[in-house]
């Protein structure tokens, strides 16, 4: 199949078209951030409208709309429901936990200062900022190679140059406005990719002759490939990233930071239509991995970039009009835009919370402020070093999943279980990552994810269980709001801050 003839040219006005247009949302609400508490918590005035869209868009990174359609490829329609469902559900499932912290600690900013709460422990904060930072970086670098795959696909641009532009426009439009700007530009753009992915779709779908053919060449390709449950895309993949989506949204502060931000009355509406509204995307985005199989195109085809590539591959090698191409590549690049705004504003909330005011108590808010959006530029800087080394998409999120999957057990412990303590938490992280990592490293995935969570299970709870503490939740309400202070002021030093 030769690919349709797209000029390079194209590919960077549209990065830079669309960078542009999210840089003028992001001036005309910058002054709504008037202090870090503006710029890292939106003043906790986060509504519905913006709230949904917000959590769609961040939830909508590059992996839902390319590791869908990789996994269709790979696995067939198991493959792609395997990968679905559990997206959704990971969202929905934020509710308890979103309604429960919210309510006992109504003034916090991040899930680390939870932590240092809860615990009150050197060691426990320091690993759950750790794994807070490391996380935000991966998502930074996975969807900035989400740019660089689509646009080294469809239109043979180098790695360095789409790195540098994106890296660009992306750190620009977020230093301006913190969560306002990543509130706005995420709801805009959850309209910019439902829509023109069923468009794309609708077309790719009549090019290859229509849904009926293209279901019957992929069940022709091998008896699994149309089977609802395959075991080996369970046991291959399925049920890690399964147990690590759920500990993605319980684990990750970008999702933490909407929870503090938005209007209490508003949280549970927002992640059930967040994750109801979500699933249309993928599902969609993912038919282009089963169009891939009907075409026979071979894993050899999509080169360096693996089967992370065969969207792209489909919509620029099926002769379809460039402009629906161009619409697809837009489609990618406003989902790992507005993820990496949103890893950067949850970035910042780490930093302003987490490290600087830990080190400088009494550091004035515009001082603050300032290293907060250096936090920004810093981590971009980072995340290009690292896409551009080369790694493995598809394997890259894998291992993130699976990695994040140890702190379900936790978290979800120190929220309602008052008998958790510090030492099972930090214990049960460590000794379930140092147990089920190498038997993932040696092949087996199912029996890694397995070990991973009986391990942080039993150590959680056996841990916690040898010491007589309870913890009294009722500390969390006075603790937080350690931003909430007028431009320019120095902030009092509260209690947890000095221990």
């Amino acid at each position: 199949m030769a690919s349709t003839d797209v000029p390079p040219a194209l590919g960077l006005a549209l990065m830079a078209g669309l960078g542009l247009f999210m840089l003028a949302i992001a001036f005309a609400v910058r002054r709504m951030a008037r202090s870090t508490h503006d710029f890292v918590i939106a003043g906790r005035r986060i509504g519905l409208g913006f709230g949904v869209g917000s959590v769609i868009a961040v939830w909508t990174w590059s992996m839902a709309v390319m590791l869908s359609s990789a996994q269709a490829y790979t696995w067939g329609t198991s493959g792609l429901l395997w990968f679905i469902v559990p997206n959704g559900l990971a969202v929905v499932a934020m509710v308890p936990f979103a309604l429960r912290l919210r309510r006992q600690m109504p003034r916090g900013y991040t899930i680390v200062e939870f932590v240092r709460v809860r615990f009150a422990s050197r060691t426990a904060s320091t690993v759950i900022l750790v794994a807070m930072l490391l996380g935000l970086l991966a998502e930074i670098f996975i969807n900035l190679y989400g740019v660089v795959l689509v646009m080294g696909v469809v239109f043979g641009l180098n790695t360095t140059t789409v790195l540098l532009v994106t890296l660009a426009i992306v750190m620009v439009y977020s230093y301006f406005g913190g969560l306002w700007t990543s509130a706005v530009t995420a709801t805009v753009t959850t309209l910019l990719i439902t829509v023109p992915a069923a468009i794309v779709v609708l077309y790719v779908l009549a090019k290859a002759g229509g849904a009926d053919l293209v279901f019957a060449r992929v069940g022709e390709a091998g008896p699994t490939r149309l089977s609802v449950f395959d075991p080996a895309a369970a046991a291959g993949f399925g049920i890690s990233l399964a147990l690590g989506l759920l500990a993605s949204t319980m684990a990750d502060q970008t999702f933490w930071q909407k929870v503090w931000a938005m209007k209490p009355a508003n949280l549970n509406r927002t992640f059930l239509w967040a994750g109801l509204w979500f699933y249309p995307i993928p599902l969609t985005l993912g038919l282009l991995g089963l169009v891939g199989t009907s075409m026979g195109v071979p894993l050899e085809a999509l080169g360096d970039y693996g089967a992370g590539g065969i969207g792209p591959y489909v919509v620029s090698h099926l002769g379809l009009p460039l402009v629906l191409i161009a619409l697809y590549v837009l489609i990618i690049c406003n989902a790992c835009y507005s993820s990496m705004d949103g890893a950067f504003s949850a970035l910042s909330s780490l930093v302003a919370v987490d490290i600087v005011t830990r080190i400088r108590p009494d550091i004035p808010d515009r001082r603050l402020i300032r290293w907060t959006k250096l936090s920004i530029l810093v981590a971009g800087v980072v995340g290009g070093v690292i896409v551009s080394s080369g790694v493995d998409y598809v394997e890259l999120v894998n291992l993130v999943f699976f990695v994040k999957a140890a702190l379900i057990f936790p978290l979800a412990l120190a929220i309602f279980w008052s008998r958790m303590t510090a030492p099972a938490f930090v214990s049960s992280l460590v000794l379930s990552i140092a147990v089920g990592l190498p038997l993932r490293e040696l092949g087996h995935e199912l029996g890694g994810i397995v070990a991973l969570e009986a391990v942080s299970l039993v150590v959680a709870v056996g841990v916690s269980l040898l010491r007589r503490e309870r913890f009294d939740y009722a500390a969390l309400d006075r603790s937080g709001g350690g931003l909430e202070t007028e431009p320019g002021a120095v902030r009092p030093v509260a209690a947890d801050q000095t221990a």
